[in-house]
């Protein structure tokens, strides 16, 4: 190769650094980005509101649930996935794609655990509870309240039957998932001294560990403790097995 051809290509290749560098900065507001060693734990983040089948305006910061589905298929098929963390700072969303996610995460066959950061609300509960054990952190809330409906409502009794079914799903879910009571946690929800302009129950951290919400107040270390204990020592490299 000449050097007019060397030249060009270091050119190209000075271009795409300074690119990708701009991009980190643009995205990320610093230059260089800490990388992930490879690791037998994944971490799902599900952040802002659970987008289902209605595409929410571009200014939301949404989680879509058809992103994480196939997500949650590949951490189930991946043989270097011993165990998965999901980190919830949500406001909630559709009932249906959160039950879906709360399913698809109990249903894992490896350790998972769950960190509230922030809010879990609504319909971040269950995803919450969906997990083998969870965690809050002593700041972060959880909103529980009644099922709502937004667009066309009918006025007539059907439209009852149909939430209260929904309803019902979302409380079995939750008290089968956690150590709350049924009576506990429909108490909550239909609270109506708790919240100032609706009916339901503001949970903080401890209050959701005492209720039997949530297992245990902590953060990153107490997850990654946890889900190393349950996924079990690793077995030593270059063992002879008689």
């Amino acid at each position: 190769m000449n050097k007019e051809g060397r030249k060009e290509d270091q050119n190209q290749d000075g271009q795409q650094n300074s690119s990708a560098l701009v991009q980190k900065i643009q995205q990320l507001g610093q230059s260089s980005v800490p990388q992930a060693p490879d690791s037998n734990i994944h971490v799902l983040s599900i952040i802002g509101q659970v987008e289902g089948h209605i595409q929410l305006p571009p200014q939301n910061k949404t989680t879509k649930y058809e992103h994480l589905l196939p997500q949650l298929i590949a951490i189930e098929q991946n043989p270097k996935i011993e165990g998965l963390i999901i980190l919830l700072n949500t406001v909630g969303g559709d009932v249906e794609a959160g039950l879906a996610l709360s399913e698809m995460i109990a249903s894992i066959s490896k350790p998972t655990v769950s960190i509230v950061l922030g809010g879990g609300h609504s319909i971040g509960v269950p995803i919450a509870v969906a997990t083998d054990y969870s965690f809050i952190v002593p700041t972060a809330t959880m909103t529980i309240h009644p099922v709502r409906l937004t667009g066309l409502v009918i006025g007539v009794p059907q439209t009852f039957e149909y939430l209260d079914k929904m309803q019902e799903r979302v409380i079995n879910f939750v008290v089968s998932h956690s150590n709350i009571k049924e009576e506990k946690f429909k108490d909550l929800m239909f609270d109506k001294g708790n919240l100032t302009r609706d009916i339901g129950t503001n949970v903080v951290g401890t209050d959701a560990v005492e209720y039997g919400l949530i297992d245990r107040v902590g953060g990153v270390k107490e997850a990654m403790q946890k889900i190393n204990e349950m996924i079990g020592p690793k077995p030593e490299e270059n063992q002879v097995i008689q």
